[in-house]
Order: C-alpha cells, then structure tokens, then sequence
C-alpha cells in the first residue's frame, strides 16, 4: 500500500496541471498522479484535425515529458475510491491511502447509452470527433450529397460547441468539393437554441441562416438504425403538432412514434453520450441524485467536495453548471491550488472563487472563428484585453490564428508546465 500526501486521479489537463502548479508552490509536497496513458492529447485540435487542416499526430505527446519533476506517476487505474477510509484501489498497484485527494479523471465515452450508436461508431459515414477526427475526415472526404446530420446526445459533453463547429467546417468544405448544392446540412440538438450566451447565439444565428443550415432544437437523439443509416430524435417539447408542421420536406423527415421524428442520414457526425468514470460514479463522492447525477459533488465555487473536505475536483468529472473545457481548467486549476495549500496549513478551505468562466474557441468555417467566453448563468465573460481590439462575438480572421496555432502552444509548453 502506497501513501501520499497528495493523490491525483487523471493525468490530463487538470490533472497535471494542478500537479504542476502545487511543485512550482512548493517542492516538499508529495504528490502522485495516478494514470494509466501513455499518450496525452492536445483534444480541442481535433475538430480541425477532422476538416483535414491538421495532423492528429500533431495532437499527440508522451505523458512522461509533462509529469512535472518530483511527482511520482502510478501508471494505473483507479477501480473503486473509499473517501471514509481515504483510500483508492487500483488494478495492479493495490491500494494506495492519501491525506488529499483531487479528483480529475476526465469522462468517459458512453455510446452503449444510445441504442445502435456502438454498432456504427466511426464505421462507414458514422464519424465522430471526440473518438476518431481522422474517420471523419475521410467521410468528408468521400461525401457525394444527402442529408449531413450532425448531433449529440442529452448527456453532459466536453467541449457543448465541439458538434456544431465541424458541422461549419464540413458546410465550406461541401461548398469547396462541389456538393453542397445536392447535400441538406441539418444541425440536431436536444437543446432549446444553437448557444446559451445572447451574444453569441445571435451571430450563430445568422450564420446558420446566411449558410442554408437546418436547425432542428428539442431534437434528442434515441437511436439509431444502421442497417437503414437511419436516426430517430425524440422531440422534447410538449408542443409536439407544431413540431410536425414544421418538418422539412427535402429532408424526408418521418413522423413514427407519440413524439418520434426519423431521418435517413447519407452522414452522420455525432457526439456520443457521456458519463463519469464507473469508479467515480459508483463512489460517494457522486452526486446520487438530479441533472448532475453520477458527476463529482463540489462546491462550485471552492471546488472543495461538499461531504468530503480533503477532497477537490476538477475539470470534466466535477458536477459544475458551465462548459467542459480546457479553459474552464486554466481558471479551475489555481483555485483548486490555492484552496487545497490553504487547508494543508490552517485546516480551513482558502477564500479563492471560481466564478464558472470557461470558452469556446467556434470555428465557424476555415478561416474565422467566434470566440466564446463566459461563466455561470451564461453571463458573457470576455477577456478585458483581447476585447479591446477584436469584437470576440464576431466571426474573426485572428481568432482563427489563435485556435490554431496559439492556444495549442500556450497549452503544451505554459499550461501543463503551470505557469498558465
């Protein structure tokens, strides 16, 4: 049984970047990260690596070169978490004890939660790019015209924009290959707009209009026929009857249920459902009931745990009401940091608030992008200095230039190093 001060679960963005902010505070703690990767990936690169304008090898590092030095690394799986006993099994390493514990072991994919979605997952026109970029490339690539539906699911998803971004990407790419005259590109959402924040929604909006995109809201998706290459969404509003008037011929929308819609798809981008890992949902430090059920119980502000106060949480697996992001863990990060070394030495939780800020960076074609900041309650959040110069609400050349060549620079060689 090993002991450590300090005990990280997950190895990704927030875990290692904790780790490397606590070293830079202090070189005497003992701190492990518990971690079974070798690769660690730069994922936000991975909507551009599936519209083919960049390398998914370029996404991929060794996670040895960011363990920050004199962090020890278990390289293993956590199984199941005690936080009575404060302690954490794992499958090879048996059961290793800590006095603090920071919870940050990402989500897991779940597509076993939608009926047929496991079958056709990133197999022939079914693409994904949470879970294969390169495949949806290669759809792209070989589309001749239909229906372009892309989705995702009513779960909790990291990065909410990510399907709506290679859908703008792939709407130019059409119009580059010549068939976006023959092809209907049809943006599905459980959700009851295109995006929370007025100001951006608005220059969405327009998009989608100036663009010829169909948008379907309170469209959740319920399963899917791949023998047919058919989705069936479940509207989820209660005015159903307006709903089937407004269904698009072009599209050859089907009404075939109480509140079913079904569309035959010639390409189907889609989000899979998402959930915390088992041992975390499985644990009491998950919340057991309500919308964030099975997501880690935190104060969202302290980022301490509501029940358990030697354990903090951040990152994709904390029941926070704001977007999964890798910006989200730039501001999460030094609060987490600040909190926990203030407990350590006054057995009290510091005074540092996460105010919910996270963004995302919306590409919406192959050289513009919408910068979309904010925090809870969907309250624009802007950065002070970068609005200065550029209306980040607005479609923008060098936002572009930021996404795709500043923030994965920022990312490996500041964030992970915690000095971002």
């Amino acid at each position: 049984m090993g002991h450590y001060q300090i005990l990280i679960i997950g190895g990704g963005t927030a875990g290692i970047t904790v780790a490397a902010q606590l070293r830079n505070k202090d070189k005497n703690l003992q701190i492990a990260i518990l971690e079974p990767s070798e690769k660690h990936y730069y994922q936000p690169a991975w909507t551009l690596v599936g519209a083919g304008t960049y390398k998914f090898e370029d996404t991929e590092r060794s996670e040895a070169r960011y363990i920050p030095k004199g962090v020890t690394w278990i390289k293993d799986k956590a199984t199941d978490l005690n936080p009575e006993k404060n302690t954490v099994k794992t499958v090879k390493s048996g059961d290793l004890t800590y006095d603090f514990l920071v919870l940050a072991p990402g989500l897991i994919m779940a597509p076993e939660l939608l009926p047929g979605l496991s079958e056709v997952m990133d197999k022939g026109v079914v693409c994904s790019n949470y879970t294969n970029p390169n495949h949806t490339w290669e759809v792209l690539k070989n589309f001749k015209g239909g229906n372009a539906i892309f989705t995702q699911p009513t779960t909790p998803i990291k990065c909410g924009g990510a399907p709506q971004k290679i859908m703008y990407l792939a709407e130019e790419y059409f119009r580059k290959s010549g068939v976006r005259d023959k092809t209907n590109v049809v943006f599905a959402t459980p959700g009851t707009v295109i995006f929370g924040v007025p100001d951006f929604a608005k220059t969405l909006n327009k998009i989608i209009i100036d663009r010829d995109i169909i948008l379907k809201t309170f469209y959740a998706p319920v399963k899917i026929d791949g023998a047919k290459q058919e989705i069936t969404f479940r509207y989820t509003h209660e005015n159903f009857a307006q709903c089937a008037q407004s269904l698009v011929d072009k599209v050859g929308e089907q009404v075939t249920g109480e509140s079913d819609i079904t569309i035959k798809y010639d390409m189907l981008h889609i989000a899979p459902p998402q959930q915390a890992p088992d041992f975390v949902r499985n644990s009491p430090v998950s919340m057991k009931e309500g919308p964030s059920k099975g997501w880690v119980d935190v104060d969202i502000n302290t980022l301490q745990h509501l029940r358990f106060p030697n354990v903090f949480s951040l990152g994709d697996v904390a029941a926070l009401p704001t977007a999964k992001t890798g910006a989200a863990v730039r501001k999460q990060a030094p609060v987490v940091v600040g909190n926990l070394l203030h407990l350590m030495k006054t057995k009290k939780v510091g005074e540092l608030k996460y105010e919910g800020y996270s963004s995302c960076p919306l590409v919406t074609g192959y050289s513009k992008m919408v910068l979309a900041e904010f925090k809870y309650d969907n309250v624009r959040d802007s950065d002070p200095l970068i609005s200065r110069f550029v209306d980040t609400s607005k479609e923008q050349y060098s936002m572009w230039l930021l996404k795709k060549y500043v923030l994965p620079r920022m990312y490996w060689d500041m964030m992970l190093r915690g000095r971002a």
